[in-house]
């Protein structure tokens, strides 16, 4: 996934600025594709030079409201049918749980209740986003939003329940070392 793409499917439903990109990743692309300001406008320039997109309109202080192209339409469609799976993700957190016995046990499982509250907090700042958003709106940004939240929210208790677990199983093995001595 790439911002380019991000940026291709905001436009495929409507015609947007800039800015009003901007406000759709602070809102809800953020949580699953993060991008700067910086980010955006560069990429707006790359696209609308490659003839992906196109600048429709132009406002006041120079803004521009750009539009997909049907070549740009046809590159979303293109990634999003690409039966290609994305590269495994990097973990810096799981890896270090390979190397949990370079810790004490008893760090080990402070690092795990870490993980667990980190997640938690993740969980319920995705839950309050959820919360403040009005769901009933029709558009697919809404829906498919709520699809993408939904998937934040089961992903952030999925890692919190595994860091709960995963810290008691270091608990019982010390504990197991400590009753065999």
């Amino acid at each position: 996934m790439s911002l380019s793409h991000a940026l291709l499917g905001m436009l495929s439903v409507r015609p947007a600025s800039g800015y009003d990109l901007m406000r759709s990743f602070e809102t809800s692309l953020a949580n699953v594709w993060p991008a700067t300001q910086s980010q955006v406008y560069g990429e707006l320039n790359r696209l609308a030079g490659s003839g992906l997109i196109k600048v429709a309109a132009e406002g006041p202080r120079g803004r521009k409201e750009y539009a997909l192209t049907v070549e740009g339409m046809a590159e979303l469609r293109s990634w999003m049918t690409d039966p290609t799976p994305e590269p495994a993700r990097r973990s810096a957190g799981l890896l270090r749980v390979f190397f949990l016995d370079v810790l004490s046990p008893e760090q080990g499982v402070e690092y795990l209740a870490r993980q667990a509250a980190e997640a938690a907090g993740r969980h319920a700042r995705l839950q309050a986003l959820s919360d403040a958003i009005d769901w009933s709106g029709q558009d697919t940004i809404s829906t498919n939003g709520r699809l993408a939240l939904e998937y934040g929210l089961r992903l952030t208790a999925m890692y919190e329940e595994w860091a709960q677990w995963a810290a008691q199983q270091v608990r019982d093995r010390t504990d197991a070392g400590s009753a065999a001595s």
